[in-house]
Formats: structure tokens, sequence, C-alpha cells
């Protein structure tokens, strides 16, 4: 019964390609420094905290935001770390809806001198979780984009 209950659960996949090896877009990541850089949807959208513990088990815990006074929090338990090629995290907001536990894939794809992103992020609680999530991914990933070719997230 749990099965067709996770196969009803709304998702989202979104594909990027970057000019960079798996291994840079890897360590952006699963580097606290270095996804300092780059993490929030929004430019100006510093990162407070960044705390990872990459390896099956280990926890995360990402602060960011807060130019409107009110910090995002997101955090979660990493299920699989294949490097640099697959991590897999569970994904909540512990200030806001710690009840409502999701899923991220990410697969880094080497791809002619780049690689191809594939994010999955999966068991939303409704469409409107992943509609809003979709809106904050899109434009995390184009946050990437601009680490990755050197641009200023200001």
């Amino acid at each position: 019964m749990e099965a067709v209950r996770l196969i009803d659960k709304p998702s989202l996949t979104l594909t990027r390609e970057y000019a960079a090896p798996p291994e840079r877009i890897w360590r952006a990541w699963t580097d606290a420094k270095a996804l300092s850089e780059w993490w929030g949807p929004e430019p100006g959208g510093a990162v407070s905290v960044a705390e990872l513990d990459v390896r099956v088990g280990g926890r995360f815990r990402i602060c960011f935001g807060g130019a409107d006074g009110n910090a995002h929090e997101c955090a979660g338990t990493y299920q699989e770390v294949a490097r640099p090629s697959k991590l897999v995290f569970t994904w909540s907001w512990p200030r806001t809806t710690p009840e409502r536990e999701s899923l991220v894939t990410i697969l880094f794809k080497a791809k002619g001198r780049g690689t191809e992103l594939v994010f999955r992020h999966e068991r939303f609680f409704d469409e409107k979780a992943r509609d809003d999530h979709k809106r904050g991914w899109t434009g995390l990933l184009e946050g990437l984009e601009r680490y990755l070719a050197g641009e200023s997230r200001i």
C-alpha cells in the first residue's frame, strides 16, 4: 500500500548542461565553502550556515536568504554518495514543515567537455509544493551556472 502512495506523489525532473567536468560540479554540491558561493535561488541570498557531512547517513543543514529577515533552512540525510556521479539525499524544511520529507537524486554525467546534471526531486506533499520547489530549484541551478562561469552572485 505504501508503494502506491509514493508513486502518486508529485515529482519534478530538471536537466541542465554545464561547461565544467563532473568533479567540479560534484565539489560545488559537496564542499561547504563552494556551496556557500552559489546556493540560493536569488542573487544576494547569502548562505549563513552550510554544514555538510557527505557520507551515507551523514546529515546536511543549509541556511540561506534572509534579506527580508526570513532566512530559509533546509536539512536532510545523505542516502547515496557515489563521487562524482550520484548524490541522493532526503530534503525537508525543519522550521516550517519538518514532517514533509522528500527525496532528491542528482546525477552528474560527463558529456563532451562538460557535464549533464539530471536533478530529480520526488515525494512532494502536493502539487503546490512541487511547483514552489521547481521555481526555487530553477533559480538555484541558474546560480550554479553563474558560479561555474566565475560570475559573482551579487
